[in-house]
């Protein structure tokens, strides 16, 4: 088992590999949503870096950890790692909202995405990590 929780064949093989299979592997609407919200991430950021992490979770990260997409029986859950951070002008989160740093959204079957609000999410949660990266010390 790796440090990251994946097993030996999980780390022979590519990140989005790995999340395709998922996506096929779970064969109704939680593999449906999970490729949708996956296409809207990286429309909405270009340079995101896809992961698979403990032991079996998707995720997006441009500058750190912008979201995860965990499948669950009745949810498809985008939990974003700073999303008490970012500004939600639209509603979408509606779990995990009593934490002090992460915020998810609950996706259930046959349940509308707002894709702009999504991708202006996740642009917000990139620039965040970004824009808190260590700066080199100045001499």
């Amino acid at each position: 088992m790796a440090k990251n929780g994946a097993t030996e064949a999980e780390q022979g093989a590519f990140p989005s590999q790995l999340i395709d299979e998922r996506i096929q592997e779970l064969g109704d609407w939680r593999g449906e949503t999970l490729a949708r919200v996956r296409a809207l991430i990286r429309q909405a950021d270009p340079d995101v870096v896809e992961e698979w992490k403990w032991r079996g979770v998707p995720v997006w990260s441009d500058g750190g950890i912008i979201c995860t997409g965990e499948t669950y029986k009745s949810v498809v859950k985008l939990t974003f790692a700073k999303g008490a951070s970012l500004e939600d002008p639209s509603g979408l989160f509606n779990s995990s909202l009593e934490g002090n740093t992460r915020r998810a959204i609950d996706i259930r079957e046959n349940e509308a995405i707002d894709e702009e609000a999504l991708k202006a999410l996740v642009r917000a949660a990139a620039a965040l990590n970004i824009s808190t990266l260590k700066k080199p010390k100045k001499a």
